[in-house]
């Protein structure tokens, strides 16, 4: 299974526990995403993630669609929460994100879920949309250690997080898989219905990478810790691409990063002029060259089309 989660050392000292009873804390008046919308979730109440007490599930599989460090040889576990705290336009999993397609599960069946996963030989538990839900997850990691989870957790994000919750992530997360959309606050805005996109996303990337540090992987190139980037290219340069990569060079000059070229105008996108066609081939190798030039690691370079 590889090196040891670092989840386990704080469940070794009770440290753990004490994690989960502050996380949930903050649903009392809400406060675990950049939102805060101050509901009192652990009574049911929901604000703009729709999401209450309990986290919502639309599926969980052994996923060989990611990147080769996160889903190796065996997949990735991965668990789709539903509903988002994002609203983008041009969302390809709408159904899931914005009408909430999925069920409620207790922390008990959460857990065992992970257990499954891990039961099957995926790497690691990779939990995706899990910004509005971070409470649910370590209420459930908590019972499923007890139980013998020993695989690495994903934070597979949109990067609209609090970094107040990133903080009680520190040291149980060992691998961020982190979107960074963005580098203009009006793009955010019009695009993904959120305030303060770029200060949030930043911010919380620099949080990840201060925990993790840069991706390592082990001999089978199968990553053990570290921060992973995923930005989506897309068409008129929205989503801002040489931005994106001078950032992250800051961040780390030889950052892991994934150009992602498989941009489709999904949703409401053909609403936007502007997003309504795929991105052309030179839109995506002036990315890619940048970056490249930039010295970040390019984790996924080829042309998915």
């Amino acid at each position: 299974m590889g090196a040891e989660p670092s989840y386990l050392k704080l469940y070794k000292r009770g440290e753990l526990a004490e994690r989960v009873e502050k996380a949930k804390e903050m649903l009392l008046s809400c406060r675990v995403c950049p939102h805060r919308c101050e509901v009192n979730r652990l009574e049911g109440e929901t604000g703009i993630c729709k999401t209450g007490r309990y986290a919502v599930v639309s599926s969980y599989f052994p996923h060989l669609g990611e990147e080769f460090p996160i889903r190796g040889y065996r997949g990735s576990g991965t668990i789709f929460f539903s509903y988002c705290n994002m609203r983008c336009v041009y969302c390809q999993n709408y159904e899931i994100s914005h009408l909430g397609e999925g069920r409620e599960v207790t922390p008990e069946e959460l857990a065992t879920m992970m257990l499954e996963l891990q039961e099957m030989g995926v790497h690691n538990i990779n939990l995706v949309t899990p910004s509005h839900v971070v409470p649910q997850i370590l209420e459930a990691l908590l019972i499923a250690v007890e139980k013998g989870l020993r695989i690495p957790l994903v934070y597979n994000t949109s990067s609209y997080d609090s970094l107040e919750t990133l903080k009680l992530l520190d040291g149980i997360v060992d691998i961020y898989l982190a979107d960074l959309k963005y580098m203009k606050e009006e793009f955010g805005r019009k695009y993904s219905k959120v305030k303060d996109y770029v200060k949030h996303a930043t911010t919380a990337l620099k949080e990840m990478y201060r925990q993790v540090g840069n991706l390592k992987v082990d001999h089978r190139g199968i990553a053990v810790r570290g921060l992973l980037v995923r930005h989506l290219i897309l068409p008129n340069r929205i989503s801002s691409p040489k931005e994106v990569v001078d950032f992250l060079k800051n961040l780390d000059p030889h950052l892991a990063v994934n150009m992602m070229d498989q941009y489709f105008p999904f949703y409401k996108a053909k609403n936007y002029p502007e997003l309504a066609r795929r991105i052309t081939l030179n839109e995506f190798r002036e990315a890619v060259v940048y970056a490249r030039l930039q010295g970040l690691t390019l984790v996924e370079e080829v042309l998915s089309r």
